[in-house]
């Protein structure tokens, strides 16, 4: 029965590839294998199943002439990686989005926006400035509420960890790291601003083993997206728009 199907498919593309090519609809090719299972697997009705071919090709058009007006546009390449990012899309596959750069130049807001498309998408998200996580969990020992505390940092879909490196981590602060990203590794995703470079955080760590152990599964699986510039805070400042040079 298998084969039969499989010989099926095999015929009803041969005689469909002409004619696909013909209305330049050959694209169409690529998945129609996989609808073909889907119709019959479903008992799609006729109308539907070509509404779902057509909605393939539709979207096949938009991101092909995306692509376009974005090569067009010259857009250097922390923007295309922007772009990728704000698809949501790492989000589905437990990636994680790491934005570096010195004070001022727009991280955290970045990582705001990034959190706000993301609750508008329907996914759970939480916004912590990192020092703040680790009083948290400090406090949650105080108060014998250490795992609750500490699943409701596991539970959201993103996570966004603000102002990462401020300061060296204790012991305790590498533990809770560590085990806060081994944890969500591959389970969901985190987005971190950190004013240091990715390849400087292993320093932070207490217990290098630790550090080296969390920060290699972080940074295999991340957009790493390096923001450079004046801090915007020093382009509004009253003291810079009217030339005064101050010490």
């Amino acid at each position: 029965m298998v084969t039969k199907v499989k010989e099926d498919n095999m015929t009803t593309t041969s005689e469909l590839k002409p004619l696909l090519k013909r209305l330049k609809l050959g694209a169409i090719l690529d998945t129609l294998p996989e609808r073909l299972a889907l119709a019959r697997r479903e008992q799609v009705d006729y109308v539907a199943f070509l509404q779902i071919l057509l909605a393939d090709e539709v979207t096949r058009c938009d991101n092909r002439n995306l692509e376009i007006h974005l090569q067009t546009a010259g857009f250097e390449e922390v923007c295309r990686l922007l772009d990728a990012v704000f698809s949501l899309d790492f989000l589905n596959r437990h990636e994680h989005v790491l934005f570096v750069g010195p004070v001022g130049v727009g991280k955290s807001f970045l990582a705001q926006a990034l959190g706000y498309a993301a609750v508008r998408a329907g996914f759970s998200v939480r916004f912590t400035r990192a020092d703040a996580f680790f009083r948290t969990m400090a406090q949650s020992r105080v108060d014998h509420t250490q795992e609750k505390t500490f699943r409701s940092f596991l539970s959201p879909d993103l996570l966004i960890l603000d102002d990462f490196d401020l300061q060296r981590l204790t012991s305790q602060q590498s533990t809770d790291l560590y085990e806060l990203i081994i944890t969500r590794h591959r389970q969901s995703s985190f987005v971190i601003t950190s004013n240091r470079a990715v390849d400087e955080w292993l320093g932070l760590f207490d217990d290098p083993i630790l550090g080296n152990s969390a920060l290699d599964r972080l940074a295999n699986a991340s957009y790493q997206i390096v923001i450079e510039g004046i801090s915007y805070r020093e382009r509004l400042s009253p003291h810079r728009r009217e030339g005064v040079l101050t010490r």
